[in-house]
């Protein structure tokens, strides 16, 4: 996007970017932009309508039964330990939610006029709340919610949507050192995704960079699992992403989706002893394994 980005730029007069970056206050930028869709959606006919229904990738529906969509994600929240709050979250999310706390390339994400982004990602939201509910003097927070997203990158194969919909956990506590908590928060997060997932399902761990928590998985996390848990030591995805430790879940061989601990809360709260656990499936791939 970076040549298309800079011949538009040079059509425009000198000093144009920085002016809508940094010369307009988010209002007077949100009217602007506002008054180009106002001027672009009144040249939309019927038939441009139409094919845009048709062929933009962002909104075609998706092709999963919603009935049977319905009854995945009742047994996902029928499962839920009732240390997990669930969370209905908004459709949007704050401008830059990604990119500032989960280094996601804005460019990734399907941002709007109004100083918001769509959300492309519950974990980065539950997050957030996380952290406020941790700011008001929670001493653990776990929440869960289940929301349809889109990511703006590209998507190839038969059944691929720019939305979709995850299921996905969030916990975050203070650390009490030697890798405890982060050990606490594994195995409650690994024990409900079992609760879901039953004897078929498939755990492994990835370690991008050492610490206490790696000799807790031996010691702690394995021995009270009912499965496996399987180290990954070819995994790279994730690396720069996660901290120190990331988790799969699949089930069957099906994969169904991942985690593993982030900074988050600690950037957000400015303080390096805050620990964050995230983990999230897809319901559609698990509705589909599942029917």
């Amino acid at each position: 996007m970076g040549d298309v980005n800079e011949r538009v730029w040079a059509k425009l007069p000198e000093g144009s970017r920085d002016a809508l970056i940094d010369g307009l206050s988010p209002t007077d930028l949100q009217s602007v932009l506002l008054d180009v869709s106002r001027g672009r959606a009144a040249k939309v006919t019927p038939a441009r309508l139409l094919q845009r229904w048709q062929q933009d990738r962002f909104v075609r529906p998706s092709t999963t039964d919603p009935r049977q969509l319905v009854k995945t994600q009742q047994r996902l929240w029928d499962a839920l330990p009732a240390q997990f709050e669930g969370v209905e979250l908004s459709p949007v999310t704050p401008l830059g939610t990604c990119s500032a706390i989960a280094t996601i390339n804005q460019h990734q994400v399907l941002s709007t006029m109004r100083t918001t982004e769509v959300a492309s990602d519950p974990t980065n939201e539950l997050a957030i709340e996380a952290a406020v509910r941790r700011r008001a003097g929670q001493a653990r927070v776990d929440l869960a919610a289940c929301q349809r997203v889109v990511r703006a990158q590209a998507v190839e194969g038969p059944g691929m949507f720019a939305h979709f919909q995850l299921f996905a956990l969030v916990s975050s506590a203070r650390d009490a050192g030697s890798g405890r908590t982060e050990a606490e928060l594994l195995l409650d997060h690994l024990r409900y995704w079992y609760d879901v997932l039953g004897d078929a399902a498939e755990f492994t761990f990835t370690t991008f960079s050492p610490s206490a928590v790696r000799e807790l998985i031996d010691d702690t996390v394995r021995p009270a699992l009912k499965v496996g848990f399987t180290e990954d030591t070819e995994r790279t995805k994730g690396a720069n992403y996660y901290s120190g430790t990331a988790i799969g879940i699949g089930q069957g061989g099906a994969e169904l989706g991942d985690g593993g601990f982030t900074r988050w809360t600690a950037d957000l709260l400015g303080d390096a002893k805050e620990r964050c656990l995230i983990s999230c499936i897809s319901t559609e791939r698990l509705t589909a394994i599942s029917t």
